[in-house]
């Protein structure tokens, strides 16, 4: 158990609910508090725990924290959630963030600074633009489709199309869909440019980012797989060995063991770093094409190529993009850079 005090914030937008724990382990007080006295309590109070669960706003809580000289411990909602005994309620769910807080296995999440933020806001932006490109691309042939006109698939395909179809007077669209098709022409080539320009800010961002330069000479990792790395990773700090970050992304089995027989699964379909699996794959399944298509010149290669043969592209990449998160927490603990073992020639 954790003898210190601690103060354990339910999170809010504008009324917070604190429940503080003295050192013998005794509640002082649980109650609610606005923003402006919240900001007082951890700027007057002296040296404790602020224990929080991981959530909107969790970080800038934690780095106003820091500043005024106390620890932090950001906490798992699924941690907090097996101790909440009563039922849902601002007080309970403080009292349950303060018991999770003493428990020693229960570890913290990472905390970002506020370049890691901005770097992390830059990411999401971009996924947000990309997403609703694809849900007009989407809609737009869908819309056609109802016309009788298909287009082929693939991004390119629909943007070279538009023009013409919007031109042909004689291909039966009636001229009220006429006019918003060019609408959604003209936000789709929107959409293009905008993400394309996020593409550019971090490609830049990455390039005077010392991690992300090391993260990318890793096989399969280009600008936006190093900075989700560099963002989800940190300092590395908050994982004991990189089996634990490549099981907090999703790239190991499931285990369920009983009895002393231990099973291993498929990776998790939900307990997962999605969008960073995602990318990490793309990146492993490049790497994996180029491999057996040519004779390896690494001993990583070697051992990809020969996986390839006995498991086949998907694996050998889910195992490709497992063994580049442990490779990236190593090259960050021990600041290192990334060399490749060639083979003997």
């Amino acid at each position: 158990m954790i003898k210190n005090t601690i103060i354990a914030i339910d999170l809010a937008k504008h009324s917070f609910q604190v429940c503080k724990f003295n050192s013998d382990g005794k509640i002082d007080y649980n109650k609610a508090m606005s923003r402006k006295a919240l900001i007082a309590l951890l700027g007057n109070h002296v040296s404790a725990l602020v224990a929080m669960e991981a959530c909107g706003g969790s970080n800038y809580w934690a780095r106003l924290a820091r500043r005024h000289g106390h620890q932090v411990k950001i906490i798992h909602p699924r941690a907090v959630k097996g101790l909440q005994l009563k039922q849902k309620t601002d007080k309970n769910d403080a009292y349950a963030i303060g018991i999770a807080a003493q428990l020693p296995h229960i570890n913290s999440c990472g905390i970002m600074e506020e370049d890691e933020q901005g770097l992390q806001a830059l990411e999401r932006v971009r996924m947000l633009q990309l997403e609703q490109r694809t849900a007009l691309a989407n809609q737009i042939r869908g819309l056609l489709t109802e016309f009788g006109i298909v287009i082929a698939k693939g991004l390119n395909h629909l943007v070279t199309a538009l023009p013409d179809i919007l031109e042909d007077a004689e291909n039966g669209l009636p001229m009220n869909y006429r006019q918003a098709l060019a609408a959604q022409s003209q936000m789709l080539q929107l959409y293009t440019t905008q993400i394309e320009s996020y593409d550019r800010l971090i490609a830049e961002h990455t390039r005077h980012n010392p991690v992300c330069q090391k993260l990318s000479k890793l096989e399969g990792v280009g600008p936006l797989i190093a900075l989700g790395l560099t963002v989800r990773l940190g300092n590395a700090t908050e994982f004991n060995t990189g089996r634990d970050a490549s099981a907090c992304i999703g790239l190991t089995p499931k285990q369920h063991s009983t009895g002393g027989k231990e099973r291993l699964g498929h990776i998790s379909k939900n307990c997962a770093d999605k969008r960073l699996r995602s990318l990490l794959y793309q990146g492993a399944m490049s790497v994996v094409n180029k491999a057996v298509s040519r004779e390896p010149k690494t001993v990583k290669e070697q051992w990809l190529k020969a996986l390839v043969d006995r498991r086949g592209k998907k694996v050998a990449a889910i195992a490709l993009a497992n063994k580049t998160v442990r490779t990236a927490v190593a090259l960050i603990k021990n600041n290192d850079d990334y060399n490749p073992i060639l083979l003997a020639a």
